[in-house]
């Protein structure tokens, strides 16, 4: 919208505030639009994924959205993995922390457990994942 332009335009040299301009997008979307907004900020000439406070504000605000992460198609968990998987070699303790996202996939119906679950072990499959994020990957699934 024009007013999140123009607080874009006002605070960009600030990051924390630019920070918390990422999380509020994908924090204030429908459901139905979650997953979208944030595969379209990752394309945002702000994003970083290097930075890991920026990382957290998508992929953190993605995984807190309960509705637009927890999506019945998935995508919110393949979005997350997918990103982990490219996060992983740059910087592994942030991934790993972020794969708790995934901690409580066994409370969910039998339908969503499948999608995590592939999801995790896709992360677990990946070569040469960190130790980090192949521990807590491995405890989230045995959990």
């Amino acid at each position: 919208t024009d007013a999140t332009q123009a607080f874009y335009d006002q605070w960009q040299h600030d990051r924390l505030v630019i920070d918390k301009w990422f999380a509020m997008q994908v924090s204030n979307t429908r459901p139905d639009q979650t997953v979208a907004t944030a595969q379209a900020l990752t394309e945002h000439a702000d994003f970083d994924m290097k930075n890991p406070n920026r990382f957290r504000a998508v992929f953190g605000a993605l995984s807190w959205h309960h509705a637009g992460f927890h999506r019945a198609d998935g995508a919110g968990y393949r979005l997350l993995a997918d990103w982990l998987i490219k996060l992983d070699p740059v910087n592994p303790q942030t991934t790993a922390r972020m794969t708790s996202a995934f901690q409580s996939w066994r409370r969910y119906d039998e339908g969503r457990q499948a999608l995590m679950q592939t999801e995790l072990e896709r992360i677990l499959a990946t070569p040469n994942l960190s130790p980090d994020t192949s521990e807590m990957v491995g405890r989230i699934l045995n959990g």
